[in-house]
C-alpha cells in the first residue's frame, strides 16, 4: 500500500465524511421552522451527535486498532446513509435525537481522524507522520470548503428533506473507497501481535500528565468549532444576514482550513508541538474578540471565518501527531478516541449551551464569551505538555513502534 493511496483515500474518506457533518447547520432554520421544532430541540440532536461520536469512537478506534480500518470503514458509511435517511424523515424531535444524534455519531466514529490515523500511524514512518496526518486534516477541511455550499444548494434545489437522501447516497461512496485502506496483516480477522494490552495501554496514558493536558486542551477544540459551525448561519440571520453569507462564511472556514491544517502538520514536523498548540487557542480567542468588537458587515464576517477556518482543525493533526510520538502506533485509535471524547463533550456542550443560552436569553453573547476564556484556558494548558516518547521498562521507545 502505497503513501499515495494512503492520503488520496484516506483524505476522500475525511472529505466525504466531515463536508457532510460542517453543513448540518445550515438545516437549523429550515428543520425547525417546518417541524414547529426549538433551537434547542435541534442543538440538542447534534449535540447527543457528538457525544454519540465521542463514546462510541473509544470503543470503534479499539475495533480498528484490532481489525483494521477497512471493516470499521463499511460499517460507518452504511451507518452514516442510515442516520441521514432517517433524519429527513423523522416525525418527532425523539426520532431525530435518534438518528441524526445517535446513528450519525456512531458513523462518523467510524469513518473520521481516529480511524484514518490509526492507517496513517501504522503505515507512514514517524519522519513523516505528523506531515501526513495535516494533509488528511487538509482533506476535511476541504470537504467544508466544497460541501457545505453544495448542501445549501441542495437544501433550495430539492428542500431540506430530499437534500439529506443525496446526501445518503453520497455517504455510500465511501465503501468504495475503504478497499483503497485494506491493510496488510489484518486480513486474518486477529489481533497483531502487541507488546501492550488494552487496559496496560490505558493505565499507561492516563498516568502520563501530558496526555491528560492534551485531553483538557481537546475539550475547547469542541466546544468552540461546533458551537461556530452549527450556530453561526443563524447568528447572521438573526442580524439579517442574506443565506448566502453563512453559506459562504463556512466555505471560507474550510478553504481557509486547508491551508491552516497543512501548515500545522508541516510545522509539527520542526517545532514544538505544544507551543503551536498554545499559540492556536490563543489565535482564536483574539480573533473572536476582534470580530465581536468591530461593527457586522458581511466582509467582518468573511475575514473571521478566514482567520477562524486557518485555525480550525489545525489543532487534529499536532494533536494526534503528539499521542503516537508519546505511545507508539500499536493502540494509536484507540487513545485518539479517548481524547476525541473530550474534544466531543465540548461539542456536546458548544451545540447545546448555544441553543439553551438563545432561548433562554435571546441572544448568542454569553456563548461568545464562553468560548473566548476557554480559548484562553486551553492555551495555558497545552504549554507542560511533554513530547518525549515514554520509555517502558519492557519494552522499546515508543516512538519506534
Amino acid at each position: 500500500m502505497s503513501m499515495a493511496q494512503i492520503l488520496l483515500c484516506g483524505g476522500a474518506i475525511v472529505t466525504l465524511s466531515m463536508g457532510i457533518r460542517h453543513g448540518f447547520g445550515l438545516w437549523l432554520q429550515p428543520i425547525t421552522q417546518q417541524m414547529g421544532w426549538t433551537r434547542e430541540s435541534f442543538s440538542l440532536a447534534i449535540a447527543v451527535q457528538n457525544i454519540s461520536w465521542g463514546i462510541l469512537g473509544i470503543f470503534v478506534g479499539m475495533l480498528a486498532d484490532r481489525l483494521g480500518a477497512f471493516k470499521v470503514l463499511i460499517g460507518g458509511a452504511v451507518l452514516y446513509a442510515l442516520g441521514l435517511v432517517g433524519m429527513a424523515l423523522s416525525p418527532t424531535t425523539l426520532v431525530f435525537t435518534l438518528t441524526a444524534g445517535v446513528l450519525i455519531g456512531a458513523a462518523q466514529a467510524g469513518t473520521t481522524y481516529a480511524v484514518i490515523y490509526g492507517v496513517l500511524g501504522r503505515q507512514i514512518p514517524l519522519a513523516r507522520r505528523s506531515w501526513a496526518m495535516g494533509v488528511t486534516a487538509a482533506a476535511g477541511s476541504f470537504g467544508q470548503f466544497f460541501m457545505v455550499p453544495v448542501e445549501g444548494a441542495l437544501i433550495s434545489w430539492l428542500n431540506w428533506s430530499n437534500a439529506l437522501l443525496v446526501l445518503a447516497l453520497l455517504a455510500l461512496l465511501i465503501v468504495l473507497l475503504a478497499f483503497g485502506l485494506r491493510e496488510p496483516g489484518f486480513g486474518s480477522g486477529t489481533a497483531l501481535q502487541r507488546e501492550q494490552t488494552v487496559a496496560q495501554a490505558l493505565r499507561e496514558a492516563w498516568s502520563t500528565p501530558s496526555f491528560v493536558l492534551l485531553t483538557a486542551g481537546y475539550f475547547v477544540c469542541g466546544f468552540q468549532v461546533m458551537f461556530i459551525g452549527v450556530h453561526m448561519p443563524s447568528y447572521l440571520k438573526d442580524f439579517g444576514m442574506a443565506p448566502q453569507v453563512a453559506s459562504y462564511s463556512l466555505a471560507l472556514v474550510g478553504l481557509f482550513n486547508i491551508f491552516g491544517t497543512y501548515l500545522a502538520g508541516n510545522l509539527g514536523q520542526k517545532l514544538p508541538k505544544r507551543y503551536l498548540l498554545s499559540g492556536i487557542y490563543s489565535l482564536r480567542s483574539l480573533v473572536t474578540v476582534l470580530f465581536l468588537l468591530a461593527p457586522l458587515s458581511p466582509w467582518s464576517v468573511y475575514i473571521f471565518s478566514a482567520a477562524m477556518g486557518f485555525l480550525w482543525l489545525s489543532t487534529v493533526p499536532l494533536t494526534n501527531a503528539t499521542i503516537a510520538q508519546l505511545f507508539g502506533v500499536q493502540h494509536l485509535s484507540m487513545l485518539g478516541g479517548f481524547v476525541f471524547f473530550s474534544h466531543q463533550i465540548g461539542s456536546f456542550l458548544g451545540v447545546w449551551l448555544g441553543g439553551y443560552l438563545y432561548d433562554l436569553s435571546g441572544s448568542y453573547d454569553m456563548v461568545w464569551y464562553l468560548s473566548i476564556a476557554l480559548g484562553i484556558f486551553a492555551a495555558l494548558v497545552n504549554l507542560p505538555v511533554r513530547e518525549a516518547a515514554v520509555v517502558r521498562s519492557n519494552a522499546a521507545p515508543a516512538q519506534t513502534a
